[in-house]
């Protein structure tokens, strides 16, 4: 695992050991920084259920002011950790240990609105219990008028129309994977 752009580019991440972590592939990465193009510059990014911190660290090597990474699971808090120093990060990202649940019913720890959601939730998970997370009606404090929410899934996974305040865009597939990319309706579209 690497850092595939960026000021960080080629930079070497601590990878899981654990099958129960599944880290974005290179692949999905490098498509989902394609589809986010311009957006990143300067802005503010959440990654829900960060995994190894990847995704995050890659935003904040293209860009990104200020990434918070939301996870709950001891060995991926400690490969975050881990991969922030390599990158040596400092306070570009910042990690809130808890569950993404917990994050999103306390307005008060975030450090948002933001620019970018994304959300890479366990492909076992029911879709219908994450959509239920974000239609919660503070999670509209998360979010800028123009901002995108990207969430990526098991391709077999059907997710809602809307989510929050937001309304279904695009689908990229691939393979297995997909990313669903979702934006305010008055938002600037792809």
């Amino acid at each position: 695992m690497r850092v595939i752009a960026g000021t960080h580019r080629g930079r070497r991440l601590s990878a899981p050991r654990a099958d129960h972590l599944r880290p974005t592939s290179d692949r999905v990465r490098e498509a989902l920084f394609s589809i986010l193009r311009n957006r990143l510059t300067n802005s503010r990014f959440l990654d829900l259920y960060a995994g190894t911190g990847a995704v995050g660290i890659e935003a904040v090597s293209r860009g990104a002011t200020h990434v918070t990474s939301v996870e709950s699971d001891r060995e991926a808090l400690k490969l975050i950790q881990q991969n922030v120093q390599i990158c040596q990060m400092g306070d570009a990202l910042s990690m809130r240990a808890q569950a993404v649940e917990d994050f999103l019913d306390n307005p008060a720890q975030w450090n948002g609105p933001y620019n970018i959601v994304f959300a890479d939730p366990p492909y076992s998970s029911d879709a219908q219990e994450f959509s239920a997370l974000l239609s919660k009606p503070q999670t509209d404090q998360l979010f800028n008028v123009d901002s995108w929410l990207v969430i990526e899934h098991a391709t077999r996974t059907t997710l809602p129309a809307s989510l929050g305040p937001t309304q279904f865009l695009r689908r990229y597939r691939y393979g297995d994977t997909t990313l669903s990319v979702y934006s305010n309706p008055n938002a600037v579209q792809l």
